[in-house]
């Protein structure tokens, strides 16, 4: 009997839904995958990088935006394969609410960097709604 094996390389980011007066940050993507669109602010994980640093850092260098580490509660954990056109991404993401909005600074791959209402989001890239959903139920 023969077996064989397949190897997927599988990549980690995370993700910020950062919450304030009923609206969410996102930042506009300034290249592919899905250049132009609105998305969570996040990204890769660096080498020896534990995933809540990452969280946060991201959130800083996307929107200029920093938040105490212990404000980032987990969301959840989303591995769908095809949920990044790039290969297999799994993401931790993160929430924090803020008590009112602070005027994000777009810096890093992120064009602009806008609060939207929860109640009137664009069309998001990746699964980035359903990860804002996941985030709204968790703080309810």
């Amino acid at each position: 009997m023969t077996s064989t094996e397949t190897f997927e390389t599988i990549r980690l980011t995370a993700d910020v839904v950062l919450i304030a007066d009923n609206h969410v940050l996102l930042i506009e993507r300034g290249w592919d995958p899905f250049e132009g669109m609105w998305a969570l602010p996040g990204g890769h994980v660096d080498p020896g990088e534990e995933v809540q640093t990452a969280a946060a850092r991201e959130l800083a260098e996307e929107t200029g935006i920093t938040v105490p580490m212990e404000s980032l509660r987990e969301v959840g954990t989303f591995t769908a394969p095809g949920r990044d056109p790039r290969g297999r991404y799994v993401t931790v993401a993160y929430t924090a609410t803020l008590p009112e909005r602070v005027e994000p600074t777009a810096g890093d791959d992120a064009t602009r960097a806008v609060w939207w209402p929860l109640s009137w989001l664009p069309e998001l890239a990746f699964d980035h709604a359903a990860i804002i959903r996941a985030a709204v139920e968790t703080a309810a």
